[in-house]
């Protein structure tokens, strides 16, 4: 048997998937509520759902870049301790943001989210907007002038979209 922290005692994991018994509650913890949830809902759509007030530029997000995000991946977004964001001139590099990722959404989102390496969602919105501008702008995407927001993020067509295929399978979407 095991003792939860409020004292109730229930059989070992095994034995209750086996019977379908499962503790009310684990003696830890609060339920999470909309407070809680609210700040970690930050999910962008491919069509741009999500994306928040803002905007940034190629020149503010050098910048950043430089600030935030070159002592992992090099100067120019090349590689460094971690992987190349930018693709080179003759096409090669591997799968780059230019080269590979099929929305532009996707990467505000991963920025916003995940990055810098050492302290992610330190940035703000607008830092986010800058640096995902000075990476599209890096990778010939955007111009120096193009402004990145809400409206003009999910405009942009990226190259690798046509990399990827929608899974139209309706067997596949059904939870079983």
């Amino acid at each position: 048997m095991i003792t939860t922290g409020d004292g109730a005692a229930y059989p070992p994991p095994e034995v209750r998937a086996a019977h379908g018994t499962v503790p009310p509650r684990f003696g830890f913890g609060r339920p999470a509520g909309r407070p809680d949830i609210v700040p970690w809902d930050i999910d962008v759509g491919p069509d741009g759902a999500g994306l928040p007030e803002g905007s940034g530029s190629p020149s503010d997000g050098a910048a950043v870049y430089l600030a935030k995000c070159a002592h992992c991946h090099g100067l120019q977004g090349e590689g460094g301790l971690n992987d190349r964001l930018v693709t080179p001139a003759d096409g090669g590099g591997g799968r780059t943001i230019g080269s590979y990722w099929p929305y532009a959404t996707t990467l505000f989102d991963y920025v916003r989210r995940a990055m810098p390496y050492d302290s992610p969602g330190s940035l703000t919105d607008d830092e986010v907007y800058d640096v995902t501008a000075w990476l599209l702008l890096q990778n010939g995407l955007i111009e120096a002038t193009d402004p990145v927001d809400q409206s003009t993020l999910p405009a942009i067509v990226m190259p690798g979209l046509s990399l990827f295929l929608p899974d139209d399978r309706e067997a596949y979407r059904q939870v079983r």
